[in-house]
């Protein structure tokens, strides 16, 4: 669970159900990046109401502090928990990506070796 999550609301007041949503979904990202990464984390939720065109519109934007990079997305809906929804799934696939980039993939340290030895003696 990341613990250093900003909650902000701008033209909107965020009552108690959905910063928790909030910090669950959000909080939950760090399984999806690499262990060297989750001790320093830290993440920016920012949700704003935009009366652009019609009705009103919540955009949500996350930004995740992580080693040497940052993670960010963005989505507007009509729904402020919809957005969190649409956000999170967005992020994690940037951890996903992030992780991959930045995990060791060598496998088992000397495991073809000890096979290549074992069928030279027999041999």
């Amino acid at each position: 669970m990341i613990r250093n999550i900003k909650l902000t609301g701008i033209k909107v007041e965020l009552d108690e159900k959905t910063k928790k949503y909030a910090t669950k979904k959000i909080g939950g990202v760090d399984r999806y990046l690499p262990r060297h990464a989750t001790k320093s984390v830290s993440a920016e939720v920012t949700i704003r109401q935009s009366n652009k065109g019609e009705g009103d519109k919540y955009e949500t934007e996350v930004i995740i502090h992580v080693p040497e990079h940052k993670l960010v997305a963005k989505d507007s809906t009509v729904n402020i928990l919809a957005s969190i929804d649409i956000v999170e799934a967005k992020i994690i696939a940037q951890a996903r990506k992030y992780r991959e980039q930045h995990i060791d993939h060598r496998g088992p340290h000397g495991l073809l070796s000890k096979f290549k030895r074992s069928f030279q003696r027999e041999s």
